[in-house]
């Protein structure tokens, strides 16, 4: 892959573009790597600014122009000040076949739920106050828990269909599936007041700080407009806490944070309305994670992936563990 990169920086545009002199000797060092993306860091030699290099591998949102969707939103966003701002973006494939995004490196540690839900709920207020005026490109469904149900149904699909998968764990998944579907049919009060939302808030993707006004949420490959309910709910939900840290919340977390959240919203949500919503979310955002972790638990088991990573990997495993699963069904699946 290295090779591939290197060779994509010396006939590409990128060096232009970046005002880089075209016999300069970028060295990368790897950053890190999601499920979809390989990153990279560099020192630009006119500056001595660390950027990062990021490779999309694949659209989780099934999008031909992945990596451009996310440098407009990273554009659209800098107003907000908590997102990394977007310099160079190819998505041609012509040299590497995949997308290329170029973003200013950003200092910080992941989020501690411990101590950081004052600066989470700060940048969560000031990136869903942004205007959407300019944000018809970003998808805008038309139930956005209705979209989160047909998302899952489709990973699950993956799970439910394969030879390698254990069948109780299939029927639990389906009866997981079953729960919300009947909560949803329910009826789930409609809000379009529509803010934009990242989709993907797990502690990994926050960039903390002391000074509270530089702190950052980063990893805009999915974002959409819907309700800021929708993001609060993945960032409390068990199924992203105990992502990276193993840390599930209790009751008095996680009012503590909406009532955090409620402040820095300057009067746009009070907190019996945001718990409201919250409470809405919360069971089709635990089966999101759920039906992801069964999907990319078959993707892992089979050959040629591009991306493997033992810890992810170990987590993916953890999740589909009874004990796990059975907390989740008492909280969200049994009604």
């Amino acid at each position: 892959m290295e090779r591939m990169i290197i060779n994509y920086i010396n006939k590409s545009h990128i060096k232009e573009a970046l005002e880089i002199p075209k016999s300069a000797n970028l060295q990368l060092k790897p950053l890190g790597q999601g499920e979809y993306n390989i990153n990279y860091s560099f020192i630009h030699p006119g500056n001595n600014k660390t950027m990062v290099l990021r490779i999309n591998t694949a659209s989780q949102m099934h999008l031909e122009n992945q990596i451009e969707y996310e440098f407009n939103a990273l554009k659209l966003l800098q107003k907000t000040k908590r997102t990394p701002k977007p310099h160079y973006v190819d998505g041609s494939k012509s040299i590497l076949p995949y997308g290329v995004l170029v973003m200013e490196y950003i200092e910080g540690r992941p989020l501690d739920y411990n101590k950081d839900f004052k600066k989470a709920a700060a940048i969560f207020a000031d990136i869903h106050s942004c205007g959407i005026d300019e944000a018809s490109f970003l998808i805008n469904p038309h139930s956005p828990t209705g979209a989160i149900l047909d998302e899952c149904k489709a990973m699950a699909s993956v799970f439910l269909d394969s030879p390698m998968a254990d069948m109780e764990k299939k029927a639990r998944l389906r009866k997981f599936i079953d729960s919300v579907e009947n909560k949803q049919k329910a009826g789930i009060p409609a809000d379009r007041t529509y803010s934009i939302v990242n989709t993907e808030v797990n502690s990994g993707n926050f960039l903390i700080n002391d000074d509270l006004k530089k702190c950052y949420l980063i990893d805009w490959e999915k974002p959409i407009l819907s309700e800021a309910a929708q993001d609060l709910a993945h960032f409390i939900a068990p199924t992203t806490t105990y992502w990276k840290t193993d840390c599930i919340l209790d009751e008095d977390c996680k009012q503590r944070f909406i009532k955090e959240y409620c402040g820095f919203s300057k009067g746009c949500f009070d907190t019996p309305y945001i718990n409201q919503r919250i409470n809405a979310y919360l069971p089709v955002t635990c089966l999101r994670g759920i039906s992801w972790c069964a999907m990319a638990w078959v993707e892992y088991n089979q050959p040629g992936r591009l991306i493997k990573n033992e810890s992810t990997y170990n987590k993916i495993c953890k999740y589909l563990e009874d004990e796990f699963l059975n907390m989740l069904e008492e909280r969200y699946f049994n009604a």
